[in-house]
């Protein structure tokens, strides 16, 4: 049964991000929102932490900043202590219509779930809620 767990949430992951992919809200692409999130909830960062967040290269994330900066959504700053560094942060503007943006976002791709009943959301809800503090454990032990 584990395999079979193993082989099915492999399979849904990538179609899941599919999916979300194609549900790109207000011309901002899933990883464009994803950005704007971390920063939205997290604040300011600098590049690198923003890579290793996200989980995508510094040239991935060099990118996204690149086009969400010329949308006037985020500016670099400076690091106050390390020259090497660049902080990332919203402006104004994405402060002020993230939250429209990230609803729409958010019930575009929750589409997906509407073949399951309240009750199978709530259930796969406190799953994958479990599988999360699992995966929290581990990373602490190791």
């Amino acid at each position: 049964m584990d395999l079979r767990l193993v082989e099915e949430f492999a399979a849904f992951g990538p179609a899941y991000v599919r999916w979300i992919r194609t549900r790109a809200s207000g011309g901002i692409s899933y990883a464009r929102m994803r950005l704007l999130g971390v920063l939205h909830y997290s604040g300011p960062r600098i590049m690198s932490g923003l890579s290793e967040e996200l989980g995508v290269t510094p040239r991935n994330v060099t990118a996204l900043v690149d086009a969400l900066e010329e949308e006037e959504l985020v500016r670099r700053c400076p690091h106050p202590t390390d020259r090497r560094a660049t902080v990332v942060e919203l402006t104004e503007r994405a402060s002020e219509t993230f939250g429209g943006l990230y609803k729409d976002h958010a019930a575009a791709v929750s589409e997906v779930f509407s073949g399951l009943s309240r009750e199978e959301k709530a259930e796969l809800v406190r799953l994958l809620r479990t599988l999360q503090d699992e995966l929290r454990r581990r990373e602490g032990s190791s």
